[in-house]
């Protein structure tokens, strides 16, 4: 499954976060992937999209990071299945 996860860095404190990622890495477990990150200018919110297929891996992510930042997940999906899903909705109301 791919989450969109939305942190927002305790005090805006960016440097915080890089300093621990710099120096540990994303701590993510095995089976937990990175797919891309964005961080608004103002360093209030990072927005990453992670896959994984065991919800227990992205508890554990978030655990190693619930220090700095507070998190909201939100279970997203790529707009072609999506896209897909709605197109044979449409084909079968003819």
């Amino acid at each position: 499954m791919l989450f969109m996860v939305v942190e927002r860095f305790r005090n805006r404190d960016a440097k915080a976060v890089y300093r621990r990622f710099r120096d540990k890495g994303r701590m993510a477990p095995e089976g937990l992937r990175y797919a891309g990150s964005w961080i608004e200018p103002n360093f209030d919110r990072c927005f990453q999209l992670m896959e994984c297929d065991d919800l227990a891996e992205l508890q554990a992510w978030i655990l190693a990071w619930a220090d700095l930042t507070d998190f909201e997940v939100v279970p997203v999906l790529p707009s072609a299945e999506t896209a897909a899903v709605v197109n044979a909705a449409l084909d079968r109301e003819g």
